[in-house]
């Protein structure tokens, strides 16, 4: 059954007062091939973002002794992320959060602009899926070819073509997951690994799992994952408004559409004509098989190709481009009712509002990253007991120190307490520094996690305050013993409520 068919079905139930069903039988699309400015921005697009994708992970980036060498790394058995210069450790989850962050209100904003300019642009499936679009054209055809084979016994011309078409797809599928794992080890001792067999059983599963993933979906559900599989399209749905861009059919302008000749004779004889010669043509370059002119519709990624067989239409015959094109909710209104079109505002309360959530964010961890130490102090007081009463009647309080060294070389630091003295503080290895106060060394880009016990004298606690209290701030600070750069952590020290300090 065809579209029309189908459609011609479902206004009969609807008529009868019969609910249509609710899910419509797929129908193959057969997207042909278009030229244009969008067609031409697409393919910029899908050839950077995949060379960002395939190339990356063998981009090389000195760290120095004792660290990697690949610019972007993620490195689960150390639970380091490297970026080029940036070196993100596990207590540094907020940077991914921010991350996060930034990429949920950018495509908030990239909505109130253009509408689901991601889908139709920057998605994966999207990207990956023109890319077989393109290995199908280059192997079977374009669209009549295409469809007239559908149609046909196989041949041996057609069994060829089918097999080589597959064989590329999985080529590419099989490429796409092997770059994934290589963001995850050392790219080229990795590749080598792979090729001889030599590999972590991991990396292969991750390799077929993605490999099944990019054929199947880029090579058969296509417009499937975007109608039925990706939640963006409600969502988008909701965070719209009146002045987001939208890919429109301009009615005033179209309608009534009908056939070149048949419109030329009513313009002859002084009646209504529209622009539209209902070509299809529209319809044909659709990668959803969407019918712009039936307005914006959920199955639509806004990519605009139809724009450019429009515009490419519209320039044989000799009228102006645009009858497809780039405009606002608003616009259709007030077209429809005679009004003149308003320019787009791109400036409104809504997108001023995710800029600045987005430059606040972005701000905000630009920021934090400079001041960020190359040290870091974590400490946990003891919870059980929360303090000891010695024989000679003073008290000791226990912490846990975790030491971080973000550096790839040796470091020797001190912890010093702010309002005691070196004798009173002592790690559980014993070693000190010259000034007197426990002395730690952490090897290179690597934590160290040890014990520390600060101690009041039964003399010291008879020092009086003016009140009395069971806990006191303290500060911990971590000193690096070469550079002397410091990092302060503020903690308690608890004792007995009423004992004088």
């Amino acid at each position: 059954m065809s579209v029309k068919q189908e459609q011609a079905r479902e206004m009969e139930l609807e008529a009868a007062g019969v609910d249509a069903p609710l899910y419509a039988s797929r129908q193959q699309i057969y997207p042909a091939a278009v030229s244009g400015r969008f067609r031409k921005i697409k393919w910029i697009i899908l050839v950077c973002t995949l060379g960002v994708y395939y190339f990356l992970p063998f981009i090389r980036w000195d760290r120095g002794p004792n660290a990697p060498s690949q610019a972007v790394l993620i490195d689960m058995d150390h639970h380091r992320f490297y970026f080029f210069f940036i070196e993100i450790w596990p207590q540094e989850v907020y940077y991914i959060t921010g991350l996060l962050i930034l990429a949920a209100v950018t495509l908030f904003l990239m909505n109130a602009i253009a509408g689901r300019v991601w889908c139709g642009y920057l998605c994966p499936q999207t990207v990956w899926t023109d890319l077989f679009f393109a290995v199908e054209r280059l192997i079977e055809g374009d669209r009549r070819e295409r469809m007239l084979k559908a149609g046909q016994k196989w041949t041996l011309e057609t069994i060829a073509q089918a097999v080589l078409k597959h064989w590329a797809w999985l080529m590419i599928a099989w490429w796409t997951g092997g770059a994934w794992v290589l963001y995850f080890s050392d790219a080229p001792t990795l590749v080598y690994q792979l090729a001889t067999f030599q590999g972590p059983v991991v990396a292969y599963t991750w390799i077929a799992i993605l490999t099944f993933t990019t054929y199947f979906f880029a090579g058969f559900m296509r417009e499937q994952v975007c109608t039925y599989m990706c939640p963006w399209p409600r969502i988008q749905a909701a965070l719209t408004d009146e002045w987001a861009l939208n890919v429109t059919y301009r009615y005033d302008r179209g309608e009534p559409r009908g056939s070149l000749k048949k419109n030329d004779a009513l313009r002859e004889a002084g009646a209504p004509a529209g622009d539209c010669v209902d070509c299809h043509q529209c319809v044909y370059v659709c990668p959803t098989g969407v019918d712009i002119r039936q307005g914006l519709q959920i199955d639509c990624i806004q990519c605009g190709l139809c724009i450019d067989a429009c515009d490419t239409v519209m320039d044989k015959l000799g009228r102006p481009t645009g009858l497809i094109g780039y405009d606002t909710d608003i616009n259709v209104k007030r077209r429809e009712i005679g009004q003149a079109a308003l320019k787009p505002r791109l400036i409104r309360a809504r997108t001023l509002l995710y800029a600045a959530v987005i430059a606040i964010v972005g701000g905000i961890m630009i920021g934090v990253l400079a001041t960020r130490h190359d040290s870091g102090l974590a400490v946990i007081h003891d919870r059980n007991p929360l303090f000891v009463r010695l024989s000679d009647g003073g008290i000791r309080n226990a912490y846990t120190l975790r030491l971080s060294n973000k550096l790839p070389e040796d470091r020797a630091f001190e912890i010093r307490v702010d309002g005691f003295a070196p004798d009173d503080v002592a790690s559980a290895s014993g070693k000190r520094a010259d000034t007197g106060w426990p002395l730690f060394t952490v090897g290179p880009d690597q934590t160290l996690e040890d014990r520390l016990f600060i101690t009041l004298s039964r003399k010291a606690l008879g020092r009086g305050h003016d009140h009395d209290e069971d806990k006191r701030d303290i500060s911990f600070r971590l000193i690096d013993l070469r550079s002397g750069a410091q990092v302060k952590v503020k903690d308690h020290f608890i004792q007995p409520e009423g004992e004088k300090r």
